[in-house]
């Protein structure tokens, strides 16, 4: 049956609470499989794709048959698959793939947490540290296949992102480039790679940019990005003309972020420039992908994302002056800010 104004509430809750969470989890299957490398360009069966995946055929086809509904995959009268537009997405070979993302997301450890939402609405608390006992960071920390899936997941998203912020922002100006949290310096590596004038210094946890030498090498970028270690609430190193936070601030309740700002300034000359690329939650009524992420933020992270008036007063509290906000096409912005 057709609705004249769209589907019934009733529908609409039906397919939020059951069709959405079923795709997410076919999703994950789909992904920690690696069924969309297997694809590749190829047209394939499910009997041929479960012999080679190791899996049930049936049970393959199943799950195929529910994705090919998302776009996902195709199937044709003959039951064979090709991948489709969601597909291609997944494969672990394609530039800005969210595999990483899609595995991360269906974990165990990351659907328990939220199970604990409705504590974190009576208390204000963070769910993952009442489910896992301890917060999130330390939990990856404490759990190194948990580190690694969560450390890939947040290499995919910068993927993703790293080309539109770097066709939306003109770093051309810019000598000395610190990324500070950058993790494997995705977003860093793309614009060294974008601006071959420019030097880079990718600051993080020794653990985070382990063996990142590697990856400079094959970016013809080694000798002009130097990699130091260490942790942020301490100090940042000093000398560049642009520090970059790239969804670092988010993480962080707003003592801890101005412990973050604050060693920035420190380490930056009254001529330097602060670049935050954060998702910036906007007026009410207005529908954007902050307003999900800020729920993730309270549940996993025991953060926020912010609108632009709250960063702007905690960007004043840390001695900096938001000079601009320039959006992306993705939904981050680059919020560029002065020292006071």
């Amino acid at each position: 049956m057709e609705y004249e104004d769209g589907p019934p509430p009733s529908l609409k809750i039906l397919e939020i609470t059951y069709s959405n969470f079923v795709i997410a989890r076919a999703l994950y299957a789909f992904a920690k499989l690696g069924i969309a490398d297997l694809l590749g360009d190829k047209t394939l069966s499910s009997e041929e794709l479960a012999a080679t995946a190791g899996v049930d055929t049936r049970a393959l086809y199943r799950l195929l048959r529910t994705l090919s509904t998302a776009d996902v995959v195709s199937e044709s009268q003959d039951h064979r698959f090709t991948l489709g537009p969601l597909g291609e997405a997944l494969r672990s070979d394609v530039p800005g793939s969210m595999r990483a993302w899609a595995i991360f997301s269906g974990e165990p450890f990351y659907l328990q947490a939220w199970e604990g939402i409705v504590h974190s609405v009576q208390t204000g608390q963070t769910a993952w540290e009442h489910v896992h006992k301890m917060p999130v960071f330390e939990y990856i920390g404490q759990h190194p296949e948990a580190g690694a899936i969560f450390d890939q997941a947040m290499t995919s998203l910068s993927a993703g992102s790293a080309p539109a912020i770097v066709s939306a922002y003109d770093f051309s100006g810019i000598r000395k480039l610190a990324d500070i949290g950058g993790g494997q310096g995705v977003l860093l590596r793309t614009i060294l790679k974008s601006h071959r004038k420019m030097t880079g210094v990718l600051f993080d946890r020794p653990d985070a940019v382990e063996g990142i030498h590697v990856q400079l090498a094959d970016d013809g970028i080694a000798e002009r990005c130097e990699v130091v270690s260490g942790d942020f609430f301490r100090a940042v190193p000093a000398g560049a003309d642009a520090y970059l936070l790239s969804s670092v601030i988010h993480d962080w309740d707003d003592e801890r972020s101005l412990a973050i700002l604050r060693n920035c300034r420190r380490a930056m000359t009254n001529d330097a420039r602060l670049l935050l690329v954060e998702t910036v939650v906007p007026a009410p009524g207005e529908s954007h992908f902050a307003k999900l992420q800020d729920l993730e933020m309270m549940v996993i992270v025991g953060s926020q994302e912010r609108t632009l008036d709250e960063y702007s007063r905690l960007l004043e509290r840390a001695g900096f002056k938001l000079a601009r906000v320039v959006p992306t096409t993705e939904p981050l912005s680059i919020l560029e800010a002065a020292p006071q």
